[in-house]
């Protein structure tokens, strides 16, 4: 249809002439309220946005000297948080001379994958970063 047949169209029932697609030739129009069809895109992407889920990322800290009431205190939170859906990072950090039994640290991080190995996975191996040794984990 020829450009200004469509715009008078448009005009006959007091709507707009929208292109939709520009890049092809000759470009796609559609005779609609404008106004409206902006309202009906904002209210979906709305809608969309409550169903994304969203993650995030929970940090637990111990240290090497962690006592074992602490220990299952802060496991047991580690596996709620992975049965919600989040990330969780543990992170042990050493104090002072702590840092010389860094086998301590180890240790402690594999018996901790082993009994949260029902809940979640590791996402990489421990690792070093200055005093501290973190490992992340991601729900099942």
């Amino acid at each position: 249809m020829d450009k200004e047949d469509a715009l008078q169209k448009a005009r006959e029932y007091n709507l707009d002439l929208v292109e939709i697609v520009p890049n092809t030739s000759p470009p796609v129009c559609r005779i609609m309220d404008l106004q409206k069809f902006l309202y009906e895109q904002k209210k979906k992407e709305k809608e969309r946005k409550k169903k994304q889920k969203s993650t995030q990322i929970k940090e637990i800290r111990f240290t090497p000297e962690t006592s074992e009431h602490d220990y299952k205190f802060k496991k047991q939170h580690i596996e709620d948080f992975l049965k919600e859906g989040h990330r969780v990072k543990v992170t042990i950090f050493y104090k002072g001379r702590e840092i010389l039994h860094k086998e301590r640290g180890y240790q402690f991080l594999e018996k901790l994958i082993k009994e949260l190995a029902v809940t979640g996975k590791i996402e990489r191996p421990p690792r070093m970063e200055g005093p501290r040794l973190s490992v992340t984990f991601i729900p099942i």
